[in-house]
């Protein structure tokens, strides 16, 4: 009889925190009820692993080894990631067929690319009996994207997709790894996502840009704060030694993280009160740091969000994810997100000439095995 496994992994919305992962500061995401599904089948006849997906065409079988190389440009590159990951731990587990399939709209900034490689090492975890925690696959997964495929990301997705709990977001310190189950009380508020299907290409965008200018800022601004990482510097700190970052688009790149950290703090303290008119604010508040100084924004998406502050029943709206297009995320009332979604969608189409997508979400349970 051949066995059969099947593994999901969640994609993910930040509400608030963003770019300030890889500083090392603060940030909120939960996981969504779209992801990844994988199903593992046994077959001796194979040496290797054979990759296959009901969303690409490629297909490859791939040697679990720590000597191998990414396959071009392709879609297999995230699970071999892992693979070689595992194989550096002395696991190189052979004679399977792994099929994915899912449903998170792809480059959209829902962390498609993280759900593969978490749901990949899940799986590799539970077939090599490698009985490693879901904080160390998280790290793992983190480590193939920045070495195998070379982007430089925090741990955030990662962290939150291995992490999550079912109505709860995470108020995680990236710098620490410290974190809190926060239970994500919005009342009679929703949380709807709006895909601008303006696909972003984080590899080929300015991304490894944008990590290396906060880092000419942290290099400044240490010798005089004594940060270790940027997100440690102060908003008073910030504004007394400005003026040492001469580089203005430094400076501003600086602003928005120093700002953004201190954000997440007012912000997850204010849901915590159940002041979410208050949370709602600073949603927006970030997304015109992320447009104005950290300028990750697009046309598409800063008219998404116009869109819904200016619908009733909304009360904060937000890029999420890297940016350069993907989607937003807001808190519309739940009496209005019919009609939410009907007036933005068909005043984007209208001026943008492209039909956006909305989900409709709930805070979910992180990675595992399906078992019924």
């Amino acid at each position: 009889m051949t066995v059969q496994r099947k593994f999901y992994a969640p994609g993910r919305v930040n509400l608030i925190g963003e770019y300030t992962d890889f500083n090392g500061g603060l940030v909120f995401p939960c996981a969504i009820n779209r992801g990844t599904s994988l199903q593992v089948t046994e077959d001796r006849s194979i040496d290797g692993i054979a990759l296959s997906s009901d969303d690409f065409d490629f297909t490859t079988t791939v040697v679990c080894s720590s000597e191998a190389k990414p396959v071009g440009r392709e879609w297999v590159n995230y699970p071999l990631g892992v693979m070689v990951e595992f194989a550096k731990l002395g696991f190189n587990p052979s004679a399977f067929r792994f099929n994915y399939s899912g449903d998170l709209p792809l480059s959209a900034g829902l962390s498609s690319s993280a759900s593969v490689s978490v749901v990949t090492a899940v799986a590799l975890n539970e077939l090599t009996g490698a009985n490693l925690s879901a904080q160390e696959l998280a790290l793992l997964s983190q480590r193939s994207e920045n070495t195998f495929i070379n982007v430089q990301c925090g741990i955030m997705d990662q962290f939150v997709i291995a992490m999550a709990q079912s109505d709860c977001a995470i108020a995680l310190d990236c710098a620490t790894l410290e974190y809190q189950q926060i239970p994500l009380n919005l009342k009679e508020y929703r949380i709807v996502i709006g895909n601008t299907n303006q696909p972003r290409n984080l590899k080929g965008s300015a991304y490894n840009d944008r990590v290396n200018e906060c880092q000419a800022a942290l290099k400044t601004l240490a010798p005089v704060t004594h940060a270790k990482q940027l997100a440690d510097v102060t908003p008073d700190q910030f504004y007394e030694h400005s003026n040492l970052l001469t580089d203005a688009i430094v400076r501003k790149r600086a602003q928005h993280v120093v700002e953004e950290c201190d954000r997440v703090n007012r912000a997850t303290v204010a849901l915590k009160a159940g002041r979410l008119e208050e949370f709602g604010r600073m949603m927006l508040q970030s997304h015109v740091s992320l447009r104005d100084l950290f300028e990750v924004s697009s046309d598409t998406l800063d008219c998404m969000v116009d869109l819904a502050m200016n619908t009733d029943g909304v009360i904060g709206s937000r890029m999420t994810g890297a940016g350069f297009g993907g989607c937003t995320v807001s808190l519309v009332h739940q009496e209005s997100v019919d009609h939410f979604i009907e007036s933005v969608g068909s005043k984007y189409e209208s001026q943008m000439k492209l039909k956006a997508d909305f989900y409709v979400t709930t805070a979910m349970n992180g990675a595992s095995e399906v078992l019924n």
